[in-house]
């Protein structure tokens, strides 16, 4: 059996869609599932879309992931170049062309836009949309006639003879066996008036001089692949195994796009995500493996993966279960690569002289993106404005009054204390509890509104007590015994 050879051949058009991610990690699994060459080419022929520093992103976003590319720009595997434009300028592509054209498999077309835009017919009678579906106009002409053309400097493209009865079917893993009627396939264009080679040509080409076995991509390309076939067996070359993945949309069911502020990989980075949840994620977008795990590292993936089990259905992008898988991630990194993910929040949210990596800690296991951070912490910067009804919970059996016993006799004792460690600071709260014979909550609930200021907090009174410090602490105690003072007052 020939070594598997998968390629990843992105247009350096910005920032790397989940789509393209995908297609890049699905094309990397399945060489290394079987020891093959994962292939990185860039086709960089459609020059109206190409957009400067692309190319940067396609390499650090590879390199990010892990899908390291045993072939490519910067590596030559001796099937080289690897960039199309670099191929292009040696005239490759045109090479292939003619070679069509002597076999009658394609030919010269000199029309130009104007004729070209009166051959626009209705998909059928009871459809508004209109195709452009060429005629074989100069497929009649005769060798003479397009060699004139040709010395009289006329502009051309190479265009596809295809046949226009009859069918041609291909076989794809995902989709099974897929007929088409002859009829349907325009003869598309194969070099461009500028001399650049399409897209659908190019990448027949490529594929086949890079021994490329397994051609994976979206299904949007499934109408595209008889017409790649036709191309395949008229020069008489191995078609590849076709992989085509299911559309991936968003929760309401519509094709993910870059309105929906979560399409790319960088959009998921600056979001607070981490890569190994992006890519255990996307890994999910159509496949899943045996059993019930949902986190994979990449090297699992690889030994788990089989691409004939991708499922044809669409793909949601469930942003909350990226979240949630996301919180999984976090929870598990080590610590140290944790807090250097995490300091950017921490100081952003708490500009005062505390302790970042304590606070750190507290959240480690209570966000699910590290934007997350900011809400549940910014308490230690300054004490929000709270509603003393906050002191009233139903379950701790407080209420303004006992709430406020409790601050006023804890106040004194809190104030002797010089040593604000959370055993300390435990151990004296903890005393006062039992000696009162209270509940648990009736003393911690009222200190920990008191110096936090909000209904939920990570960690409880004894860590945010130990990273405000003595001073800070008390302070907001007194605060909290005023404001239920008034309250009381007002009360009777």
């Amino acid at each position: 059996m020939a070594k598997i050879r998968t390629r990843f051949a992105p247009s350096p058009t910005g920032r790397m869609h989940v789509g393209n991610l995908r297609t890049a990690l699905y094309a990397y699994l399945i060489a290394k599932h079987e020891g093959g060459d994962f292939l990185l080419r860039i086709e960089d022929t459609d020059q109206e879309r190409y957009v400067e520093g692309a190319v940067d992103i396609i390499y650090r976003t590879l390199a990010k992931t892990g899908l390291i590319h045993d072939e490519g720009p910067d590596k030559d595997g001796g099937c080289g170049p690897y960039v199309q434009s670099e191929r292009m300028a040696k005239g490759l592509y045109m090479e292939y062309a003619k070679k069509l054209i002597e076999k009658g498999e394609a030919y010269y077309c000199f029309c130009d836009k104007e004729r070209l835009s009166t051959l626009k017919s209705s998909v059928n009678e009871d459809s508004d949309v209109e195709i452009s579906h060429y005629d074989k106009h100069c497929l009649k002409l005769t060798k003479e006639e397009v060699q004139a053309k040709l010395d009289a400097g006329i502009p051309y493209v190479i265009r596809q003879n295809n046949p226009t009865e009859g069918t041609t079917s291909f076989n794809d893993v995902i989709f099974g066996e897929i007929t088409v009627e002859n009829s349907e396939l325009d003869d598309m264009i194969l070099i461009k008036s500028d001399g650049y080679p399409t897209y659908n040509f190019a990448n027949v080409v490529d594929d086949h001089l890079m021994n490329i076995t397994h051609v994976v991509r979206g299904c949007e390309y499934l109408s595209s692949s008889p017409k790649y076939n036709r191309l395949y067996e008229a020069f008489g070359w191995d078609i590849p195994v076709y992989v085509h993945c299911p559309l991936i949309t968003d929760e309401n069911h519509k094709k993910l796009s870059k309105r929906s502020g979560h399409s790319s990989y960088e959009d998921l980075l600056e979001q607070g995500f981490v890569t190994e949840a992006i890519v255990n994620y996307v890994a999910m977008l159509g496949w899943s493996p045996e059993g019930n795990t949902e986190i994979l590292s990449l090297d699992e993936l690889i030994k788990e993966f089989d691409y004939t089990k991708i499922n044809k259905s669409p793909a949601v992008f469930d942003i909350v279960k990226l979240k949630w898988l996301n919180g999984e991630y976090i929870k598990n990194m080590p610590d140290d690569e944790y807090y250097e993910l995490a300091l950017p929040y921490v100081k952003q949210a708490v500009k005062k002289e505390l302790d970042y990596k304590k606070i750190a800690d507290l959240v480690k296991t209570r966000i699910e993106v590290f934007p997350d951070i900011l809400e549940k912490i910014d308490f230690f910067d300054e004490l929000p404005d709270y509603d003393v009804a906050m002191y009233t919970h139903k379950k701790m059996k407080t209420n303004s009054e006992n709430s406020l016993q409790a601050l006023t006799e804890l106040l004194p004792r809190l104030e002797e204390l010089n040593d604000y460690s959370i055993p300390a600071i435990e151990e004296t709260i903890m005393f006062y509890i039992k000696e009162k014979e209270i509940k648990n909550g009736q003393g911690l609930w009222p200190v920990r509104t008191a110096v936090s200021g909000k209904q939920s907090t990570p960690g409880g009174a004894y860590e945010i007590m130990n990273i405000l410090g003595k001073e800070e602490s008390l302070r907001r105690i007194k605060v909290g015994i005023d404001m239920l003072t008034k309250a009381v007052n007002e009360q009777n």
